[in-house]
């Protein structure tokens, strides 16, 4: 008798922060606990790196292509990232909102203020926060994978991603990873719950009182 209350539009989970500051390996951890979230696959322009796969990791477009798609209005959002342009495609997202299915996005303050503006009401926004600069700066030296040049610029940018945490709904301190995670998984859980996304209520209770209340 209560499954009308289960009923619901689906979530928009935007994690961001500055590089180094968990916010993958966060996505990754709640996609392997949730299997009610799935993650945006993205349009870029950066080349494809060893063992990435086309259409599941991304879209892999050439600038030409990118183009096309942004005057076709096949976006939701897209920006510029180190060099490289990012997208995410509208058809897919509209589609899991309306079958109630949560997807995640790993993107930056840009494409978070554009997809506020496209879908504002199903988006849920977190950003990550590191516990310190140093802490930062440790995190991406200790990956083992940037030029000392890379990081500094990784670091210089920090700052300015840093700045727009006032409009993110939540904010969270990544001092340990999996309290972190935890934090994150009650964030959606208590989203999910939201009454103005839970499409099966007016009906439920209409039958639960009756019509002259």
């Amino acid at each position: 008798m209560d499954q009308p209350t289960r009923q619901r539009r689906g979530l928009l989970i935007v994690l961001s922060s500055p590089s180094g500051a968990g916010k993958s390996t966060i996505a990754r951890m709640l996609l392997e606990s949730d299997k009610d979230v799935t993650m945006s696959v993205s349009a870029t322009t950066r080349p494809k790196r060893p063992g990435e796969v086309d259409d599941l990791d991304y879209h892999f477009v050439d600038d030409a292509g990118f183009d096309a798609m942004i005057d076709e209005g096949d976006f939701v959002e897209w920006a510029p990232v180190f060099g490289y342009r990012y997208g995410t495609p509208k058809a897919p997202v509209k589609d899991a909102l309306r079958e109630g299915r949560d997807i995640l996005f790993d993107i930056d303050w840009q494409g978070t203020q554009q997809l506020e503006a496209a879908m504002g009401e199903d988006l849920v926004s977190i950003f990550i926060l590191p516990p310190s600069m140093n802490e930062l700066e440790h995190r991406l030296r200790s990956r083992g994978t940037d030029s000392d040049e890379v990081i500094a610029d990784r670091m210089s940018r920090a700052a300015s991603e840093i700045s727009h945490w006032p409009e993110y709904e939540y904010v969270l301190v990544n001092r340990d990873m999996d309290q972190c995670v935890a934090q994150v998984r009650a964030i959606v859980a208590a989203e999910r719950l939201k009454r103005t996304r839970r499409i099966g209520l007016v009906t439920f209770v209409r039958d639960l009182i009756g019509p002259a209340h």
